[in-house]
């Protein structure tokens, strides 16, 4: 059987899909030669790159198994891919650890200005007086929206920071620890940070939009690790110009790579940014990497059997 890997995989990932004596190529493919050689792979393998579409999917004739190394499914089309009884996987939980990290690395930095005092010291300044009025995680309420895999690990590096956690996410499920359910709008109203861990719904739209940000405490700091749309990129660039957002840190945007228009934002003082790599550390890289390669496997082992 033959598996096309289009967006990378670690090595360690490899060698489970070859030591399973399947046939693989790693070979990145523009959309069209994607559709014009799809059909002749049993699986594809892909990261967020590749965006595996209704057309990619109708080409794909032999195609019994799709697999994202990662979050969510968001460049994949599930219900093309349910409609032709193919085989949709991720690995929710392999980045999780990563994703954790960078949202309490940006809430540091926002908190003691970092991403600041780094530029000034490099342009020679000694800007000891404008920062040096940060302010601690400790005591302080976080609000996390989405208690799912990266949810949970946030939550567990909080109160290892000695702050209150509360958590708003309607498909919750136990812990082996506690932190306090409560509504969107509770949350929204005691939460001195608010960190973000949820798929985005193109129905829907933003989760957090001038209304939420009017219930919100003054001087209360965003961050979105998660996805771009989750957050109205308008109503938190008037609500950081207005104050009642006292600094915001992105992972993720709209648009990727940003757009002209969302510069203003990047480059607002008060907002910490990175290129959507929270979940991209060598660490998660191997974990994601062995985890989506051995649920190939299985899922096409699975499929042999059924025949």
């Amino acid at each position: 059987m033959k598996v096309l890997i289009s967006d990378g995989i670690s090595p360690d990932g490899a060698k489970i899909l070859t030591d399973a004596g399947l046939h693989v190529d790693n070979v990145k493919l523009t959309p069209e030669e994607l559709i014009a050689r799809i059909g002749d792979y049993d699986a594809i393998l892909v990261r967020s790159a590749t965006k595996v579409t209704k057309e990619v999917i109708a080409a794909g004739k032999n195609l019994k198994v799709i697999a994202r190394g990662g979050v969510g499914l968001d460049n994949i089309d599930a219900v093309a891919a349910a409609a032709a009884n193919i085989t949709v996987i991720n690995t929710p939980g392999a980045s999780a650890i990563s994703v954790a990290e960078m949202a309490l690395a940006h809430m540091l930095a926002v908190s003691r200005f970092l991403h600041l005092s780094t530029m000034e010291m490099r342009a020679g300044k000694w800007p000891k007086k404008e920062f040096g009025a940060g302010i601690e995680l400790y005591n302080k309420t976080l609000g996390i929206l989405g208690l799912g895999n990266i949810g949970k690990e946030v939550a567990r590096r909080a109160l290892g920071f000695g702050m209150h956690v509360l958590a708003y996410d309607p498909p919750f499920s136990p812990m082996d620890f506690i932190v306090e359910i409560t509504t969107l709008e509770k949350l929204l109203t005691r939460a001195d940070f608010i960190t973000l861990h949820l798929p985005f719904d193109k129905k829907k739209g933003p989760m957090i939009g001038q209304k939420e940000f009017a219930m919100m405490k003054p001087g209360v700091v965003i961050v979105n690790c998660a996805r771009g749309g989750i957050i109205d990129q308008k109503a938190l660039l008037e609500a950081l110009n207005s104050g009642k957002v006292a600094g915001a840190a992105l992972d993720v945007f709209e648009h990727e790579p940003p757009t002209e228009e969302e510069q203003a934002l990047i480059n607002h003082p008060r907002v910490s940014v990175s290129p959507h790599i929270g979940g991209s550390t060598k660490e998660a890289q191997e974990r994601v990497g062995a985890e989506i390669a051995l649920k190939v496997v299985r899922a096409l082992a699975t499929e042999q059997k059924l025949k």
